[in-house]
């Protein structure tokens, strides 16, 4: 095979691998003509993580967003109106403590000298009048069952102010987690471009080293295929950008699709999780919401048990009327008409209802107390998981960015190796995945250490 032949056959060779290696005749002149002529091949330079891409629009910071929230959250409203009408429950057993008056205006037209004797075990006399007057009840004491029912409304009432605040808790921490999803979301929507951007100049070169047959068809349908997925990669981070914006927009009570400028207040060197979950217990199970609300619940339900077990009790109430009759048959010979009295009533038999209602009400307390306790179990597996899971993420943060820099170095190797012909197309695109992949690990470690501090807040109740 003559010279001219190898050159034309083995043109890469001619122009990328070492003159040391080659022969002497492939060192003249004419090989390294193929050299001088080829295309130089300028890969975009690595790119540390930057800020992430955000829309134009109001800029929003992550406590104006839980402020937002709280205000227009429709699920903070609903608490709070159930908080409200709680309260009123109250006002209505406390009613059975306070005098009842009633006001009667009555006419009767009656047939001469008849009685009512159906019916009835009395048979009272009806006469035609036309009359009007006041009557009075007042409860005396049903020996403490009435007390306890309100003592129970009461506790009932302070557990749905709990419940309140747990709900506020809970919101504050899906806008958290919301906030910091939108900003990962838009950290890999930046990347994702970045990287489109560079697979495209990628593939503009080889496919103009491939054009002066510098290179093989291969090498360019390697790099359009890396291009593609990046392709894929930018369809589906910005189809994750704009769903974790909608999921922002409907924590925030807000119908409309608002694109928000998110303010990262992030920093690069966050402090470190906490080292242990057990100082941070005792907080959590004094401040949880949710807890205090179980433990009002129980109160309620056994202050309602001992107010059922006083069904038994007699129960003493004052009655009173007065009236006059203007208009009135001859044999009502008073124009007006006044009496007190005082009645006891005494549950005697009732088919064991009552026995049956305290019993109830008794086994319900007890269950009560049981989910407080379940409760208090659930906290503290929570809060140490919590707790393990951020120092995992903080963890993370050092790990990525330590990954980040050495893929940033491996693909500035691999450009330098592909230029000078050390290596192929395979071991380039490799390195721009290695890279791409931990530029979105970062970002996604970054947030995600935010994120699981949001849970380790809410976890102790604050």
């Amino acid at each position: 095979m003559t010279e001219s032949e190898k050159r034309r056959l083995f043109p890469a060779a001619c122009a990328f691998v070492p003159l040391v290696l080659l022969p002497c005749a492939m060192r003249s002149q004419q090989a390294q003509a193929p050299m001088a002529q080829m295309p130089s091949l300028q890969l975009p330079a690595t790119q540390a993580p930057a800020a992430p891409a955000v829309p134009s629009g109001p800029t929003l910071t992550l406590a104006d967003a839980e402020r937002m929230a709280i205000e227009r959250n429709p699920n903070i409203s609903v608490a709070r109106l159930i908080a409200l009408a709680q309260a009123q429950v109250t006002r209505e057993v406390r009613s059975a403590e306070l005098p009842t008056v009633q006001g009667n205006l009555t006419a009767v037209g009656a047939h001469e000298n008849s009685r009512i004797t159906a019916g009835l075990l009395n048979n009272p006399s009806v006469y035609d009048r036309a009359a009007g007057g006041l009557s009075v009840s007042q409860l005396i004491t049903d020996f403490g069952r009435t007390h306890n029912l309100v003592r129970s409304a009461q506790s009932n009432a302070e557990a749905q102010l709990e419940n309140e605040r747990a709900t506020e808790l809970d919101i504050t921490l899906t806008v958290d987690q919301a906030f910091y999803q939108v900003l990962t979301s838009q950290a890999v929507l930046k990347v994702a471009e970045a990287t489109v951007n560079q697979r495209q100049a990628t593939v503009d070169q080889v496919g103009a080293l491939a054009k002066a047959r510098l290179r093989s068809d291969l090498d360019l349908s390697f790099a359009e295929v890396q291009l593609s997925q990046a392709k894929l990669l930018l369809l589906d981070a910005r189809n994750d950008a704009a769903s974790a914006m909608a999921s922002l927009n409907a924590v925030l009570g807000s119908e409309l699709d608002e694109q928000y400028t998110l303010v990262d207040e992030t920093t690069a060197n966050p402090e470190p999780a906490p080292q242990d979950a057990e100082p941070l217990l005792q907080t959590a199970l004094a401040a949880r919401p949710d807890l205090a609300a179980l433990n009002y619940n129980y109160t309620a339900a056994r202050q309602f048990s001992a107010a059922e077990r006083d069904l038994w009790m007699p129960t003493v109430s004052a009655l009173a009327a007065v009236g006059g009759t203007p208009v009135r048959a001859d044999q009502i010979q008073s124009s007006w008409y006044g009496a007190v009295g005082a009645n006891i009533s005494i549950p005697v038999f009732n088919g064991f209802l009552y026995n049956a209602r305290a019993q109830e009400a008794k086994l319900r307390a007890k269950a009560a107390g049981e989910q407080v306790r379940n409760l208090r179990d659930v906290i503290a597996r929570d809060l140490r998981t919590a707790v393990l899971n951020a120092q995992n993420a903080f963890q993370r943060i050092g790990v990525t960015q330590e990954m980040l820099k050495e893929s940033n170095m491996a693909l500035d190797l691999s450009e330098q190796r592909y230029k000078i012909g050390l290596s192929g197309i395979v071991e380039l695109t490799q390195a721009q995945l290695a890279q791409t992949q931990a530029e979105i690990d970062y970002a996604n470690a970054r947030y995600a250490y935010q994120t699981a501090l949001a849970v380790v807040r809410f976890q102790t109740g604050q």
